[in-house]
Formats: C-alpha cells, sequence, structure tokens
C-alpha cells in the first residue's frame, strides 16, 4: 500500500495526524486518534524504520513507546511539561516494515509529580513490545 493510500485510510479511520518538531518528526509521522475517552496512536512503518535484518528497528520501537506514553500523560495530568525518568521496553515479536503499529498508553498510576503508565505497541492482533513508563510533572516555567 503506498503511503498516501495508508494516509487515506487512517483518515477514514479517524485517525490525525499529530503535529511534530525535532526528532520525532524524523521518525513519524505519527497519528492519533480517541476512542471511547482513551488515546490511540498509530504508526506507519517505512523503509526508513528497518534495521540490519529488513524489520522493524527496535529503537523505533521504543521511541514510539516512549512518545505516546509522554503524550497521554501530558493529555491526563493537563501538564504541559514532562520528562521520562525510566522507560522499561520488552520486545514480544517482530515488525515487519509497511505494517501499522498501534499503541494504547493507559495510566497505571499518578502522583503529585509522576505519572506511571504502560502500553502494548501492537500490530493486528500481534502484540510486538510492551513498555512500561515513568514520567515527572516539571513545572512550567
Amino acid at each position: 500500500m503506498t503511503d498516501r493510500a495508508v494516509a487515506a485510510k487512517l483518515k477514514s479511520d479517524g485517525w490525525s495526524l499529530v503535529e511534530a518538531t525535532g526528532f520525532i518528526q524524523l521518525v513519524g509521522p505519527l497519528w492519533q486518534r480517541v476512542v471511547d475517552g482513551e488515546y490511540e496512536y498509530a504508526l506507519h512503518t517505512e523503509d526508513k524504520h528497518h534495521n540490519r535484518r529488513g524489520l522493524v528497528q527496535g529503537g523505533v520501537l521504543m521511541t514510539f513507546a516512549d512518545r505516546t506514553c509522554g503524550m497521554t500523560a501530558r493529555f491526563v495530568t493537563g501538564k504541559p511539561m514532562l520528562a521520562t525518568v525510566q522507560l522499561d521496553v520488552h520486545f514480544v515479536e517482530a515488525g515487519k516494515i509497511g505494517e501499522i503499529l498501534i499503541s494504547r498508553p493507559r495510566v497505571v498510576r499518578s502522583t503529585r509529580s509522576l505519572i506511571f503508565i504502560r502500553t502494548e505497541v501492537t500490530v493486528d492482533e500481534r502484540c510486538i513490545a510492551m513498555a512500561n513508563g515513568v514520567f515527572k510533572i516539571l513545572k512550567s516555567e
């Protein structure tokens, strides 16, 4: 499927592009939507995401999990500034180039200064990776 066809399919399924700058712009584009009040994110894997074996690079999965958990933490807390203080990632299965990765982060616990979030990165019904993150709520300057 071409990039345009994938974008059209994602849009028709209710996804919208995430505005991004810096490093994440190199990884994306990322897509987002809200289903039953819960945030979901998508990343269409392209040739730029491959490792030496021709599969999705583990760093892409880690970046996707980190970014989507962080975005969810920001939306849930209403705080604009957070920082990842810990991210544990478990690689479960290889992702293939051309597949659409989905992340559905969920808050495990939130305190005044920390938010704990977990997600599974999936392709259809296959779990590709699992991640648990801790994010520090920073003071706005």
